[in-house]
């Protein structure tokens, strides 16, 4: 990966407690949705220990949902310790946590990051079309030297750098948006918007250390170690349309997954077990075959 010399952008303020967006369509309950953004502005200090949260109908006209939505945001706060919920006094903040680990499971990482806007913001520090390096036209199946636009951005969780990204789109894909569009909006929203529908991608997981600029980026000591998630998506039509690498910081970041034993004629082997929110809160489960494992 080429890092380049820092360049930085200009970055959009916004507060703490400016009205977030739901996504309709995500798979994470809008409840939970609400619950993440409260929760963001309770890390942040914009609602402070002792404060009033808005309470169920304030939630309903802010983020146009019904009061039994409303309602299971902050009582999802309350079960998470956040708040205390008194009849007749409304909900409290009762202390401020410090900030905590992002967790995603492995089968939700995409849902995960296009909602990640809701409680952390982008900074870009970097916007620029450049002529593709052999790894990066590999990756998007074209030839070395066509143009790509290329952007580098840090993420921020309740004023900390949580991870470092790289973005890699083809150059009639990216005339689409803007780099100011990067700082408001995640980029598969953008491609979404723009007709490219990320129908499939390709994902690995490793380990990698932090060289001098990306630990100054991150906050963190050069040599330390950092979450290194690398994924290309294509769209209905199999053309690959994003190369994203996305250095994470593990104190901050993490990936769980759910497995059970099964029993078969030949032996036994483990599965993973997907929770998929629905918007309704149900959770539909399902199994996805892994390969045989012996390791107990």
């Amino acid at each position: 990966m080429d890092i380049p010399g820092t360049e930085n952008g200009q970055r959009k303020e916004r507060a703490d407690n400016a009205p977030a967006r739901l996504d309709p369509h995500a798979r994470v309950p809008l409840y939970h949705q609400i619950f993440l953004t409260l929760r963001s502005r309770i890390y942040s200090g914009a609602l402070a220990p002792g404060e009033r949260v808005p309470g169920e109908q304030d939630l309903c006209g802010e983020f146009a949902v019904s009061r039994i939505t409303a309602k299971r945001a902050l009582n999802e706060l309350a079960d998470a310790g956040l708040v205390v919920r008194e009849r007749g006094r409304g909900t409290r903040v009762v202390q401020r946590p410090p900030t905590p680990a992002v967790t995603a499971s492995i089968e939700g990482w995409l849902e995960n990051i296009s909602l990640m806007g809701l409680s952390t913001e982008a900074r870009v520090l970097d916007f620029a079309y450049v002529p593709a390096n052999g790894e990066i036209a590999a990756a998007l199946d074209m030839d070395a030297g066509d143009m790509v636009q290329r952007a580098e951005r840090v993420r921020i969780l309740d004023g900390e750098p949580m991870s470092y990204l790289l973005t890699y789109v083809p150059a009639d894909v990216g005339r689409h948006f803007e780099r100011e569009d990067l700082e408001t909006t995640p980029l598969l929203h953008l491609l979404e918007r723009a007709g490219f529908d990320a129908a499939s991608a390709r994902q690995t997981i490793s380990a990698a250390l932090a060289d001098d600029y990306v630990a100054s980026t991150l906050n963190i000591n050069p040599g330390a170690p950092l979450i290194d998630v690398r994924r290309i998506v294509r769209d209905s039509a199999g053309r690959a349309v994003e190369y994203i690498r996305v250095l994470y910081r593990p104190d901050l970041y993490r990936y769980e997954m759910s497995m059970r034993r099964v029993r078969e004629k030949d032996g036994a082997r483990w599965t993973t077990t997907l929770s998929s929110p629905a918007p309704n809160g149900a959770h539909e489960k399902r199994e996805h075959s892994g390969k045989r494992q012996n390791n107990g």
